[in-house]
């Protein structure tokens, strides 16, 4: 590795945009790449100099789809920071951002490394997802003044652009499913939501009694609509982690916590399914990632099989 190149990108513009940003007697004393991301490249970069050493995060956009993207989403994301910084979210603080790659080889944002990992394993996965479902309620009870709220939310998959497991013996399971978001999206209640929140999110710290969350990441989808789908963005991540029963038992974690969900069931199913649906038909998206962080076992057929079970069970308990 060269101070010109890292994990195979040109990168002697953004270090020189970093530097800049950095106190006269700080230098960047070593780059680790972070795993488990996909829309981005992203690296931990170790600074030492006069004053205490720290370590701060580089996100880069360099996948050609989301350099078409860029400016919109490090724009949002660097507002979002600048408006949880003081609130109890634990967020990263903003350092600098070049959301349209002036200064940058890629466009990029610089922000603080915050404590703790990604779990993704079995253990302790139900004491996890209580507090996950924790911390979304504290997410969607943000007051957030109407100039400052992000985009409403865009969705991610349509009826016409599901893609069914082709191993499918449920054809009729699925022809269901995408006849439910062929329907108009019910009317909700908005709230400021992550819109991206699930484990691979998340981190965490500490074991048993000491375990806590210490950080909430990506936040380049923020935007404001339902909180239904916000929990069934989670809910699709957990069955797809853990199996189909942890994914239906979120939205009652969430509940629980003090959240506030649909009262029409047809409602919640909608949002529940449309974000299943765009998980179709192995999500790889998310696989790829994780498996990364540990999680060989997630094979496109497992994934697959847990994804229409865990579908089974919405329809059969919203429906």
């Amino acid at each position: 590795m060269t101070a010109a190149t890292e994990g195979g990108h040109d990168w002697s513009g953004t270090r020189a945009w970093v530097e800049r940003q950095l106190h006269a007697s700080e230098r960047i004393e070593a780059v680790d790449t972070l795993r488990g991301g996909w829309s981005s490249h992203m690296r931990r970069l170790q600074i030492t100099g006069a004053r205490t050493p720290r370590a701060l995060v580089l996100r880069s956009f360099v996948k050609p789809f989301y350099l078409r993207v860029a400016d919109a989403l490090l724009t949002r994301e660097a507002d979002i920071l600048r408006l949880l910084a003081p609130t109890g979210i634990p967020a990263a603080a903003l350092h600098a951002v070049d959301a349209t790659g002036k200064h940058c080889d890629h466009p990029s944002l610089l922000m603080s490394l915050l404590p703790g990992g990604v779990r993704l394993d079995d253990e302790e996965a139900a004491q996890r997802t209580a507090l996950l479902a924790r911390q979304l309620v504290a997410i969607h009870r943000l007051d957030v003044p109407e100039h400052a709220r992000p985009r409403t939310y865009e969705a991610w998959t349509s009826a016409e652009r599901v893609r069914v497991p082709g191993t499918t013996r449920r054809p009729e399971l699925w022809a269901q499913a995408v006849d439910i978001i062929r329907n108009d999206p019910p009317a909700y209640r908005p709230c400021f939501l992550h819109r991206d929140f699930h484990p691979g999110n998340v981190l965490f710290t500490g074991h048993g009694s000491d375990l806590k969350i210490t950080g909430v990441v990506d936040w380049v989808e923020t935007s404001w609509g339902p909180a239904d789908l916000d929990v069934a963005h989670c809910s699709t991540a957990l069955a797809l982690l853990h199996g189909a029963r942890a994914g239906m038992d979120f939205a009652d974690r969430y509940v629980a916590a003090g959240g506030t969900l649909a009262t029409d069931p047809a409602a919640h199913l909608y949002w529940r399914v449309l974000d299943a649906l765009a998980f179709a038909p192995d999500a790889e998206k998310v696989a790829v990632p994780w498996r990364e962080l540990g999680r060989t076992d997630l094979a496109p057929s497992l994934l697959t099989a847990r994804l229409e079970e865990y579908v089974h069970g919405l329809v059969a308990r919203y429906g």
